[in-house]
């Protein structure tokens, strides 16, 4: 078994965990501010992480190296963060929108190679999208610590409406999906039944986490060679970049101390997400559009 299907598999253990707990009729703790700092936690330490490997791709895309081009990477990169920042305090509509478009996105890069256009869009929507059929309201009062209540309530109508055709949509190709892939068609499911059923935070820091996170780590550590050495190479790169976004977070959450606490949890954390994924994606998309496949050595390394 190789290290992304065995990672699969347990994205799909934790994740069914939690879905068949809400069937069964069990009382997940609601999205109160307790909640939220854990699952701020969990996302800090086991999701931002997958980011932090980004100079992994700036050296072997980009060869970047030498203080003179660290300097400018770190320039460029903070510099469009801040402008995603400056986007939702200027025009926090369009941010929100923005943000949850390029999040199913990203996420639609997680499914195995192979996997057809319209699975992957479809599996990267439904964190974004099915917790709105279940959830509007929940969905509507997160959005409006982001944007005003008006525009908050509309965008989860939107999501909501699109939950059911989405939904269908999903257990269609997912059923298609398993003829060619037995665990891709699982992880559609349970990623959609995780969006659908848990409460939306946990769905999120669950997904983000578990499937996002940990297959971006894996799928690095297969990109850049695997074996023992690379794994402390990666860990090696990782730790700056870690230190740095903690410490980043810290001085933000400071400036934000006068916010209501939920209310600033919130905006600390998906402001922040937001203006990492994008210099992100800049760096990311264009390996996982090639298949994961090194320039210099013009093989998969990725088996999923």
């Amino acid at each position: 078994m190789t290290a992304l299907r065995a990672q699969g598999m347990l994205f799909c253990a934790i994740a069914a965990s939690i879905a068949a707990v809400v069937i069964a009729g069990v009382a997940l703790p609601p999205d109160d501010a307790a909640v939220l700092f854990l699952l701020a936690a969990l996302i800090l330490l086991l999701g931002v992480p997958h980011g932090a490997l980004d100079p992994v791709f700036a050296e072997e895309l980009y060869g970047v190296h030498g203080m003179l081009g660290w300097c400018a990477f770190v320039l460029a990169y903070l510099g469009t963060a801040l402008l995603v920042v400056l986007l939702w305090h200027f025009f926090p509509q369009l941010f929100l929108s923005s943000f949850l478009l390029l999040s199913a996105l990203h996420f639609s890069g997680d499914p195995a190679r192979g996997t057809p256009v319209t699975a992957r869009l479809l599996f990267g929507g439904a964190v974004i999208v099915l917790p709105a059929l279940l959830h509007e309201e929940e969905m509507g009062r997160l959005f409006a610590f982001l944007v005003m209540p008006q525009a908050a309530a509309a965008q989860a109508s939107v999501l909501h409406d699109l939950s059911w055709p989405w939904l269908l949509g999903t257990a269609l190709t997912a059923g298609w999906q398993a003829r060619k892939d037995w665990l891709t068609c699982l992880e559609m499911a349970v990623a959609a039944a995780l969006a659908l059923l848990a409460p939306p935070l946990l769905g999120f820091a669950v997904f983000f986490c578990a499937m996002h996170s940990a297959r971006h780590i894996v799928r690095t550590w297969h990109y850049v060679g695997a074996g023992l050495g690379q794994a402390t190479r990666l860990g090696r790169a990782a730790l700056l970049p870690t230190l740095g976004t903690l410490m980043l977070g810290a001085a933000v959450a400071y400036c934000w101390r006068t916010q209501p606490l939920e209310a600033g949890l919130i905006q600390w954390l998906f402001v922040g997400l937001a203006a990492l994924t994008v210099p992100h994606m800049a760096l990311v998309e264009p390996v996982r559009w090639r298949g994961w496949v090194r320039r210099r050595a013009q093989t998969p390394l990725d088996a999923g």
